[in-house]
């Protein structure tokens, strides 16, 4: 993008300072807050509505190219060990994913500029070799010739005696029961290499480039970045200097001693029951303590190389989690340097923002969320927005998923911003996305442009909105309605809990809070057994186990398995790195989503949207006030920006089984859904035929009411396309004049009417 930038946080208080990183090709830039209302540009909706808001960094600035290194690795502080090597020994298990994409640094204190210094690599045959250079740029390669094996371990290692110029380099692959794709060593001969040649060549350890694990620093034309970057697992790395003969070597797996050692890491150290206690900390078990730190987060709590599948979670065995998987295409911090900061006014009205920035023709909208001050809530309803799905979701590639036309059922909506995201893989990925290496991401970071969290951007496999702009679509109905509401993200939830959501009599959702962690959930489930009243206003939330970094809120991780998923965790990698719990979806771990709202995910098709018909249920007095104003007869929602109904996209459904509390009441439920329309993966036992949407009763939204203890209530609507029906006909209709009389209702202090159920099954007694 010619310009575009990111904020040092997602949710701000009045009187606190938000940082704005700006990178712009042209030399000027404009800047303006302004208050986001509605971002979808459909002709057939409001339009967009965006405001000007007036602040002191309004005005011009000088604008500048930042750059986005990819990549994680380990660095360290200290270089000095490294620097006066001249023997040395180098040696880690190594599960390398993708040896054949060519050079690639292990183990590495290697200058390309000055073409100096030595290192442990992959080179361009796919091969373990090692590299030495000395002072004039002579360099001398040593290699097994032997292509590495992808996704096996292997035991590796190099060494280099100065006293003779001898260098020695060797491989062996490592197989288990659980690890490489044998089972047994039969027919592996062939991956194992042992190879020594004699050099006048001395490497040259005061190189301009620091000692690094899994890259190579290069600081060519003043460009400070790693290149060569490793794919894969690593696992006890070592470096001695002296040369240490295989079976030393062989022992210092496990138990390096003497006085020989520079460094010995394990990275499993660290390792708490709750997880891993810094992500970014790498500890050195040498005298020395050469401690290191990681960069844009390689996926820790990884299994090792002698991981024995007895045991499936890290914080059990850590010995066997000493692994960090790498991958050449992790970015979580962008690091741009901050153009502009801006401190909330104290009279700024809770909502959602951005900085718009403009150059010429090119413009972004830069969003950010304005909460209430702390403690001081300035309405009785309150807007979750789910900030942890739109960085699940953040700067996603499904246009490059396969087959994707057939899965919904048209061809896919492209953008600039996803043809642009498709060249620009420097902006970071989703967690529905692939790393280069083919495993999935599970960590995802709003410290970097986010092009698909920005008003008029229309997401580009669904028939019109998902996510962002389609929350704005609520954000929309709540101001033309007259409702005084407060903005929350759901980060603050998770770091709060229940003690943010009690100054509040109503709580809304988003229409896709999918995402969601353990505070989270009991932040919710307090707020309803307290008296709270609660509107879940769409569908699939409450789905997948995330939790956020304490040290680096702005860190996203996930584990997937189980559920609808772009991605499954290999075994033993379920459990989350930042507290030890088991990944996946909440339903495997009891807690459905029918039990906090009562309905959960059942079906999906990115299709055209239905509509719902009220049930007999639904006219008994109890809760026929929820249709007041409406025909019985209606249609409900069959009109709609998101599909063209209020009943699409994904479908919740009532299961009391599941947890649905036996007193809850479906007031309606869709129906009229395609066969495109089709029943998640962890509703399936067996894939047999008639599971479409015109053959099954199970595909279909439930739209739910229940009482819940103290005066507290749940309405649920079961479709992600809900709120996108509100302002139809200039917010005329039935699914808006629904919508409005549960809102007022209870924001009442008027006790919320049992159900004919709630006497049947003694609810609240």
């Amino acid at each position: 993008m010619a310009i575009t930038g990111y904020t040092s946080q997602l949710s701000v208080q009045p009187g606190e300072k938000i940082k704005f990183m700006v990178s712009s090709d042209h030399p000027s830039y404009k800047t303006n807050i302004v208050h986001l209302i509605h971002g979808d540009s459909n002709p057939e909706g409001p339009g967009v509505k965006i405001h000007k808001v007036d602040a002191d960094v309004n005005r011009e600035y000088v604008g500048r190219k930042q750059a986005i290194h990819m990549g994680s690795y380990v660095k360290f502080d200290d270089q000095s060990k490294f620097e006066s090597v001249t023997s040395f020994s180098l040696q880690a298990m190594i599960f390398p994913t993708t040896p054949e994409l060519g050079v690639q640094g292990i183990l590495t204190k290697w200058s390309p500029n000055q073409n100096s210094g030595y290192g442990l690599f992959i080179d361009e045959n796919g091969c373990l070799a090692l590299w030495i250079g000395d002072s004039e740029g002579r360099v001398e390669k040593l290699s097994t010739e032997k292509p590495l094996s992808a996704s096996t371990w292997y035991f590796v290692g190099a060494t280099f005696d100065a006293k003779n110029g001898k260098m020695n380099i060797f491989q062996e692959p490592i197989i288990s029961k659980t690890n490489g794709r044998f089972s047994l060593p039969f027919g592996t001969d062939d991956m194992y290499a042992n190879n020594e040649k004699l050099t006048a060549v001395q490497p040259n350890a005061k190189v301009d480039a620091p000692f690094l694990i899994a890259s190579i620093f290069s600081n060519a034309n003043g460009q400070h970045k790693v290149i060569n970057r490793y794919n894969g697992k690593i696992d006890r790395p070592r470096v001695a200097n002296e040369p240490l003969a295989k079976d030393e070597m062989r022992s210092w797996i496990e138990n390096p001693t003497g006085n020989r050692i520079v460094a010995a890491w394990d990275f499993s150290k660290g390792i708490t029951k709750k997880g891993i206690l810094e992500l970014e900390k790498v500890y050195d078990l040498s005298p020395n303590q050469i401690h290191g730190e990681t960069v844009n987060h390689p996926a820790r709590a990884m299994t090792g190389y002698n991981w024995t599948s007895e045991e499936q979670n890290f914080t059990h065995a850590p010995e066997q989690y000493g692994a960090i998987h790498f991958h050449d295409d992790d970015m979580t911090d962008a690091k741009w340097d901050v153009d502009f900061e801006w401190t909330v006014p104290s009279n700024l009205k809770s909502g959602v923002y951005a900085a718009h920035v403009q150059a010429g023709e090119e413009q972004d909208y830069i969003v950010f969320f304005v909460r209430p001050k702390k403690g001081q809530p300035t309405a009785k309803t309150v807007l979750i927005i789910p900030t942890a799905s739109y960085l699940a979701y953040a700067n996603n590639r499904f246009q490059d998923i396969p087959l994707a036309q057939l899965m919904f059922g048209r061809a896919p909506v492209v953008q600039q911003e996803d043809m642009y995201l498709g060249e620009h893989a420097e902006y970071g990925l989703s967690t529905y996305d692939h790393h280069n290496d083919g495993t999935g991401v599970c960590f995802s970071s709003s410290l970097r442009p986010i092009l698909n969290m920005r008003p008029l951007y229309r997401h580009n496999l669904s028939p019109s909105l998902w996510q962002f702009n389609a929350d704005l679509h609520l954000i929309d109905w709540l101001t033309e309605k007259g409702f005084e509401f407060d903005v929350i993200t759901d980060q603050d939830l998770h770091f709060e809990g229940y003690d943010l959501l009690s100054q509040y009599r109503v709580a809304l959702t988003g229409s896709h809070p999918e995402y969601f962690s353990g505070p989270m959930l009991d932040g919710v489930e307090d707020f309803q057994a307290n008296g709270g009243r609660f509107m879940y206003m769409g569908s699939n939330g409450f789905y997948w186990v995330v939790t956020f970094d304490p040290k680096n809120p702005s860190l996203m991780e996930v584990r997937k398995n189980y559920g609808n998923q772009g991605w499954k965790s290999k075994p033993g990698e379920i459990h989350l790195s930042i507290t030890g719990e088991q990944g996946s979806i909440w339903k495997h771990r009891g807690r459905a989503p029918q039990k906090i709202c009562g309905v959960g995910y059942v079906a999906e098709g990115f299709e055209v949207s239905s509509y719902y018909r009220r049930t007999e249920d639904s006219f008994d007095p109890c809760v026929d006030w929820i249709f007041e104003g409406i025909e019985n007869d209606e249609k409900i929602g069959d009109f709609g920006l998101v599909g063209g109904g209020a009943a699409g996209l994904e479908l919740d459904i009532y299961d009391e089984e599941l947890g649905t509390p036996p007193h809850a009441v479906i007031v309606a439920s869709s129906e009229g859904h395609t066969n495109v329309y089709v029943p998640v993966a962890e509703e399936l036992y067996f894939n047999i035929p008639g599971l479409g949407g015109q053959e099954n009763p199970r595909v279909r939204a439930d739209m739910v009411y229940y009482p819940t203890p103290n005066g507290g209530g749940v309405f649920s609507t079961a479709s992600i396309a809900y709120c996108g029906s509100l302002s139809h006909n200039n917010y005329d209709n039935n699914i808006s004049r629904l919508t409005e009389n549960v809102l007022k209702r209870f924001l009442s202090e008027e006790p919320l009417p049992m159900t004919n159920k709630s006497n049947k099954v003694g609810a609240f007694s």
